[in-house]
């Protein structure tokens, strides 16, 4: 902004006029006394002051304004129609004019002079900020470089205090700082400690630093006091400051004791590993005998059964048939040895469920259509409704999971309501995960299947005892069995890698629920 000073409106007027036109923003002041009030508040670039002014005069304003700070970047133009002498222009320059013009005054000299002085002052403006910014970054650089100094005698104060071989480096690799341990490795502090030749670690290391990256590795050295090579983890991290690395710090850690450990825990689990591959082997031929062993003794055990059975039978035709305590006796006799070749069965079927049979997909449909035609005759006796719903397709053991729902259609043909028909339900639906409460789900990988009754139940509490072999929630005499059929199917859905449960309360029947997988991949398979 222009300040002009006069004490006549009829001198400034044009001035203002002129130096607009030229975009300047002009302000003025008709005494000497209202220019020092205006300088105080405002910046001006140029002051065009006159020297004839009553009260204070142009000489005395430019003395005022050559004590004030703020103003210490502002021109002073004298103009004067008057003071002409050689003595007034000497006096205006040392009052702190930079320039003296006598009237009358040619407009584009004058405005030449005011862009000038003008410009003059809008660098002289940037150069105080330039300056007040480096001021500011000398001042931040100081206390940055004070920082890091700090930073880097607690780093160095860190390192002194670490168990392991501690050292830091410069950006191109010169080794800066090393702390005590180093030199049970070095011979000074100039140089590395020896490595094992075939190591190589430095070479690496160059390559490392090359591409800035954080470097890890074993690595031995040759310890000078016992010229013995120790292993050691090799650490090196880069330190940057704005995107660049200026340091790096790096670690040797003595690992040998556990190196040597961990030699000897590998060669122990080798050792134990073929330990254990010599006893699956020994295994696997003794089940093949426990097995062949069972059908040995199962066939055995059931030949003198079926005589007994039969050599009962006659004696209870032939002899018995007016002797009604004696083929009370028998009949009991003959039942026992019935349970006794059940059991016999039973027991055959659980120990062969060991051997490892292929899956394969298994239209369920036709599976239970089947094995419903061998219950016709008890499904006719006992007037039981049978409805089964579509069934999927799903990868199975056909054999396994037929014996799966031999066992619950049979428990729930057995497990009825003397006075009630049997009303026996099968369905199944897709769902999300192996879960019993798995939420259903149009494409899921699973297959929840439910088989229910409307037969005797029972108590929920006791719902881990039913899968566990021979035991039994109803006594012998209320119902025919072994106590092993839940077994086998718990031990055929294991071998499916599905889940089995049930849901049930006294006299409000059973819901039997199967989660089995829809394709058995390779990854199950090795479960």
């Amino acid at each position: 902004m222009i300040l002009i000073v006069d004490d006549r409106p009829e001198n400034i007027l044009p001035l203002k006029k002129i130096l607009e036109l030229h975009h300047f923003s002009v302000d003025t002041a008709e005494s000497g006394e209202e220019a020092l009030k205006k300088i105080l508040k405002t910046n001006y670039s140029v002051i065009i002051l006159d020297v004839q002014m009553p009260g204070m005069d142009g000489f005395e304003v430019a003395n005022a304004v050559a004590g004030f700070s703020k103003a210490k970047d502002t021109s002073i133009i004298f103009l004067s129609a008057v003071n002409t002498e050689k003595r007034f222009i000497t006096k205006g320059y040392t009052s702190g004019g930079i320039d003296y013009l006598t009237k009358p005054v040619d407009p584009d000299i004058l405005v030449l002079k005011v862009k000038t002085l003008h410009k003059l002052y809008e660098q002289q403006q940037e150069l105080r900020e330039t300056q007040h910014s480096l001021r500011k970054e000398i001042e931040v650089r100081k206390q940055a470089q004070e920082s890091l100094a700090d930073r880097m005698h607690e780093l160095r104060s860190v390192l002194e205090s670490l168990p392991q071989i501690a050292f830091t480096l410069a950006a191109d690799g010169r080794i800066e700082y090393v702390n005590e341990h180093w030199f049970r490795y070095a011979k000074d502090a100039e140089t590395f400690p020896e490595a094992h030749p075939d190591d190589d670690i430095y070479t690496i290391w160059k390559s490392y630093l090359t591409l800035g990256l954080e470097l890890t590795r074993e690595v031995r050295l040759l310890e000078l006091a016992t010229l013995d090579y120790r292993y050691h983890l090799l650490k090196i991290i880069p330190v940057k400051q704005q995107d660049t690395i200026f340091k790096w710090v790096g670690t040797f850690t003595d690992i040998h004791q556990q190196k040597l450990a961990a030699e000897v825990l590998e060669q122990q689990v080798k050792l134990r590993t073929k330990e254990l591959l010599l006893k699956n082997v020994e295994l696997e031929r003794t089940n093949h005998e426990l097995q062949q062993f069972a059908w040995v003794v199962s066939h055995d055990l059931k030949e003198p059964l079926r005589k007994i059975q039969v050599l009962n039978d006659m004696v209870k035709e032939k002899f018995l048939k007016d002797n009604e305590e004696a083929t009370f006796f028998l009949e009991r006799s003959i039942n026992s040895s019935a349970r006794m070749s059940r059991l016999i069965n039973d027991l055959l079927t659980y120990s062969q469920l060991s051997v490892t049979d292929p899956f394969q997909p298994t239209d369920l449909n036709l599976l239970l259509k089947e094995l419903l035609s061998d219950f016709d005759e008890t499904i006719s006796n006992k007037g039981a409704l049978v409805t089964v719903e579509e069934l999927p397709v799903i990868d199975t053991i056909p054999s396994r999971i037929r014996q799966v729902f031999q066992n619950l259609l049979s428990n729930a043909l057995k497990f009825s309501k003397p006075d009630e028909p049997p009303i026996i339900t099968i369905s199944a639906e897709l769902v999300e995960t192996k879960e019993i409460e798995s939420p259903p789900s149009p494409t899921g990988q699973f297959c929840r299947i439910v088989v229910s009754d409307n037969g005797i139940g029972f108590d929920e509490r006791f719902l881990d005892r039913i899968f566990i072999i021979f035991q039994r929630l109803n006594t012998q005499t209320s119902y025919e069995g072994t106590g092993i059929g839940l077994a086998i199917a718990k031990k055929n859905i294991d071998k499916h890698h599905g889940l089995i449960s049930a849901k049930s309360h006294l006299n409000e029947g059973t819901r039997f629920i199967l989660v089995l997988p829809v394709t058995q991949t390779n990854e199950v398979l090795t479960h």
